[in-house]
């Protein structure tokens, strides 16, 4: 181990603790409603990461965590370990999503049509300072649709499969019961295609954005074009022991496809999807699962890299041990350079003896 336990100090390190806590304040339920509706999108990162849809849990991490992010993921993820698995939901397919945005950036006229949906793309980016000066930012009501989209659109893959745009790869069936668990079953290389997504789906956001923009500059194999990004709502259908299948409810999904030209002079596409909307997470991931295939051993878009390396809990955990006791290792640092230095110094001449 590359450190000792930290010992004595007990009312010490108790009272670090508190005066954590002290910081933070007192954590009601009425401060879980706050975050939930005034950061959606950040409880969304958390459930993501988490790999766990609960959104009351989601912003209870976040307080008592006083919104460290990777300390709320930890603590999503230690609450999820003690849930007993009760079934696996039934496949989702695209065209069953109700969707509530879904554009293209490859194609203009795609079957259904573009659906801006909620977005601050097409904004000007003006902080609201009048805020702080007691005029409260009310946002504009939003006018109803003339002719509202369908809630589920197709899948636009398919449609360019259809029209001899894209390889069909080919999908075998896998039961319920074999589908590989990441949070049960290590990460194997190479990774087996449920469990890249799997890591895709829950990886550090800030760490796919870097490494992903990072092909995107030229240091990958391929320059992604978005296919096809949509956010949407999954049902989630489970069968009862008794043989009746049932939905459990909906949960906000996020999923992007990216395409480039392959070799075979088809289209080649790159994806990722997962919980919560997260439009960056998706693109991110989607364009390094393009550039996976055929890069280069160490970098970026290799996937032992990316999946290694964009693993928040154990990535953020080995950053913060640093700060833990290394003082044997450390010490033992010092007597190397030191006794370094003692070797390099010259021994001084005798001196000359005359008679």
């Amino acid at each position: 181990m590359a450190y000792v336990a930290t010992r004595g100090g007990e009312r010490a390190i108790e009272q670090s603790e508190r005066l954590y806590r002290a910081e933070l304040g007192q954590i009601d339920a009425a401060r879980i409603q706050a975050l939930r509706e005034a950061l959606p999108m950040l409880i969304d990162r958390v459930m993501g990461e988490a790999s766990l849809y609960e959104p009351d849990l989601a912003a209870l991490a976040l307080a008592q965590a006083g919104g460290d992010l990777y300390e709320a993921v930890l603590l999503l993820r230690a609450w999820r370990t003690t849930q007993p698995r009760l079934a696996v939901a039934a496949p989702v397919l695209q065209e069953q999503l109700f969707t509530h945005r879904r554009i293209s950036a490859a194609f203009k006229n795609i079957p259904g049509g573009q659906i801006l949906g909620p977005s601050l793309d097409y904004s000007h980016r003006l902080l609201a300072t009048g805020v702080l000066q007691g005029r409260p930012f009310e946002p504009a009501p939003v006018e109803p649709a003339a002719d509202p989209a369908p809630a589920r659109q197709p899948s636009l893959a398919a449609w360019q499969k259809a029209q001899g745009l894209v390889a069909d790869p080919p999908r075998a069936e896998v039961a319920p019961d074999d589908i590989p668990d990441l949070t049960r079953e290590p990460l194997l290389f190479p990774a087996a295609r449920a469990h890249t997504l799997q890591s895709l789906a829950r990886a550090d956001t800030g760490g796919m954005l870097a490494l992903g923009y990072s092909a995107m500059r030229g240091y990958g194999n391929t320059h992604p074009t978005v296919n096809e990004l949509r956010l949407a709502e999954a049902e989630v259908r489970v069968r009862h022991p008794r043989g009746t299948e049932f939905s459990a409810g909906r949960v906000k999904v996020s999923q992007a496809e990216v395409i480039s030209k392959g070799k075979s002079g088809l289209l080649e596409l790159g994806f990722c999807a997962t919980l919560g909307w997260n439009e960056v997470k998706v693109i991110s991931g989607a364009t390094l699962d393009l550039n996976a295939p055929g890069a280069a051993k160490g970098s970026p878009v290799e996937e032992e890299f990316f999946l290694y390396h964009t693993e928040p809990v154990e990535a953020s955990g080995f950053c913060i041990h640093f700060k833990l006791p290394h003082y044997v290792t450390f010490q033992s640092s010092l007597d190397a350079l030191r006794g370094a230095k003692a070797a390099a110094v010259p021994a001084p001449e005798p001196e000359e003896v005359t008679a």
